[in-house]
């Protein structure tokens, strides 16, 4: 029974690889993925030293495809390639070449040191990584001529239109938006607001724990529930791009500063002042793929920019070094029909303390 109940696991498991098909080989087990029989090897090897509860794990994680991700995967570690790389490989990213490329997520307990003798290998508890090694193709839509230009052109809009994108009248505001940075006294480290085009929808979100999931549709777990939150005469373009958030995206403050992982199907935007070097003084929009983790703030650079005095063409409006924005599935920028922040259907701004 015991056996059985382990191989129907393990079947189930193998259907569920990344651009698997589901078949079934002479033995009763379904096919391994294609790739070197080394890599067939390595990833049947895992999944032989993992315990049936773990599989049990493993298999609710890749059959709801992150929306519950559940446990730590604990397995031993046997050599290289390490078996969290190989199960990412079989799940999630048949093209991936290194764990470098990999970033452990925020409530993963068995990521472990290099000297542990055990590892988490759930490969649902890892993110990719944004960086200039794999940078989003263009997305202009403006016109073809602009998906020739290079990523750092299409990418970036100036702080002159983040200034003006809060530059808004009382009018075109529906609630007020002061909120005080000192966090530390208040129990939070940030907090965030939902916002779709000029009108905020909902109270401030204040974030106590190191991270914290902001989704649409109620999971296993706790969160900013974007769903849940109603507004009268809704734009045709906000209820279309908030059935786009799904799974949402999670924040996480980490030692190094605020990482954001889009757990969702679509594309995030995001903007921050530290997203580019303190001395340029402008800010870069960053394509997030789906599964993809990118620090949208960095500690450090923020320090620098603590002691920049902000640039006199920008006095008119508001400079806040201490936030972060968020657009789901809609992108904004010079290369964009939305040239502000606030043309998007669906934002987030995140208040982070001084």
């Amino acid at each position: 029974m015991f056996k059985s109940r382990r191989t129907g696991l393990v079947r189930r498991l193998w259907r569920s690889r990344a651009g698997g098909d589901g078949g079934v080989s002479c033995c009763g087990l379904s096919e391994p993925p294609a790739g070197s029989p080394e890599l067939r090897s390595a990833a049947s090897g895992v999944l032989k030293r993992l315990k049936e509860q773990a599989l049990c794990t493993l298999l609710e994680a890749v059959e709801s495809r992150g929306a519950a991700p559940g446990a730590c995967v604990l397995v031993t570690r046997a050599g290289p390639p390490p078996p969290h790389l190989l199960l990412c490989r079989l799940f999630r990213w048949p093209e991936l070449q290194h764990p470098g490329q990999l970033k452990a997520l925020s409530g993963c307990q068995g990521a472990g040191a290099a000297d542990s003798n055990s590892m988490c290998c759930n490969p649902y508890h890892y993110s990719r990584l944004c960086g200039p090694e794999s940078p989003p193709p263009p997305y202009s839509r403006l016109s073809p001529k602009f998906e020739q230009k290079p990523l750092d052109l299409s990418d970036s809009y100036t702080e002159m239109d983040a200034s003006s994108s809060l530059c808004i009248t009382a009018g075109d505001v529906s609630v007020d938006t002061s909120l005080s940075l000192d966090s530390s006294k208040q129990g939070h480290w940030c907090s965030v607001a939902y916002w779709e085009h000029r009108t905020r929808v909902g109270r401030l979100y204040a974030v106590c724990q190191p991270s914290v999931s902001i989704f649409y549709d109620l999971p296993q777990g706790s969160g900013f529930c974007l769903g849940q939150l109603n507004l009268e005469n809704r734009s045709e373009a906000a209820s279309r791009t908030r059935g786009k958030i799904g799974l949402g995206i999670v924040l996480s403050k980490e030692p190094d500063g605020v990482w954001a992982y889009n757990r969702s199907e679509h594309p995030i935007f995001v903007n921050s002042p530290t997203l580019d070097s303190p001395t340029c003084r402008s800010l870069v929009v960053r394509k997030v793929m789906p599964g993809y983790s990118l620090k949208v703030f960095d500690y450090k650079k923020s320090c620098i920019l603590q002691h920049l005095p902000a640039p006199p063409e920008y006095a008119d409006g508001p400079y806040d070094p201490n936030s972060i924005r968020i657009s789901f599935a809609k992108g904004w920028g010079p290369c964009y029909s939305r040239q502000m922040i606030t043309s998007c259907p669906c934002w987030l701004e995140v208040l982070l303390g001084r």
